[in-house]
């Protein structure tokens, strides 16, 4: 049997923590928390689950900080498959065991918003909408990649595979640079559908981060660096296409 764990990132998820873990604990025997910094009621809400394991960082040092830690912790933990999900009710926990079944053939198992359409999906920001196309395109392209969701953070990732990557971005462009390296290993990726959620429709990427120019540009940046990162210690992009694609339902 697959050892497993699914691993939550939180910041300021007062709101919906309780919520999401009482649905996230029927699916997975192994919960993990990562609380980054949260300033609001998250970690005394978290106090009320003894049978999720919780990591908390003292200050908020960002989502991709908090993935890091989550992966991290998959490795000491002698974990197969690691499962991330967020934590303000956009994914739907009753999904985790189809990504872990996913695992066992692929490296990457990553969500896609934009495979299939569900009843009753939102409508995505526009400006998010337009982001995420121009920036999948980019990374298929430069990647030979067949991608078509590059944010989704609901994934399973095979802890054998994460133990390969050196992630440096701590923030929300850490995704991308996973995919580049992803990609220059040469990891099988595949994606799987999952409905389109929008609870928030106004929270903040923080700082100038919320112009949406601004973010194009620094997620632009990090895919470069991520790039040059690889080629510095030897790896090459890919020159043809590897096996990724949209898994059937």
């Amino acid at each position: 049997m697959t050892k497993w764990i699914a691993a939550l990132p939180v910041y300021n998820e007062e709101q919906y923590v309780d919520s999401v873990l009482s649905e996230v604990t029927k699916y997975a025997d192994q919960v993990l928390v990562v609380n980054d910094g949260s300033q609001d009621g998250t970690a005394a809400r978290l106090e009320a689950w003894p049978q999720v394991q919780v990591v908390h960082h003292q200050q908020n040092r960002g989502y991709g900080a908090a993935l890091k830690t989550a992966f991290q912790f998959a490795i000491d933990g002698g974990y197969e498959v690691l499962v991330t999900l967020d934590c303000d009710g956009q994914h739907q926990p009753r999904r985790i065991p189809r990504f872990v079944s996913a695992c066992k053939n692929a490296d990457i198992v990553s969500g896609s918003r934009y495979l299939k359409q569900y009843e009753g999906d939102s409508q995505p920001p526009s400006g998010r909408l337009f982001i995420n196309r121009q920036i999948t395109r980019d990374l298929n392209e430069l990647l030979c990649l067949n991608l078509t969701d590059a944010f989704c953070g609901f994934k399973a990732y095979r802890v054998e595979a994460l133990k390969r990557l050196e992630i440096q971005d701590e923030g929300y462009a850490m995704p991308l640079e996973l995919w580049v390296q992803a990609a220059m290993h040469r990891l099988r990726i595949i994606e799987v559908p999952v409905p389109l959620i929008y609870l928030d429709l106004e929270r903040s990427f923080g700082g100038s981060l919320d112009d949406g120019e601004q973010r194009l540009q620094y997620y632009n940046r990090c895919i470069q660096r991520s790039v040059t990162y690889m080629k510095d210690r030897g790896f090459s992009l890919p020159s043809k296409q590897p096996a990724s694609r949209g898994c059937p339902q």
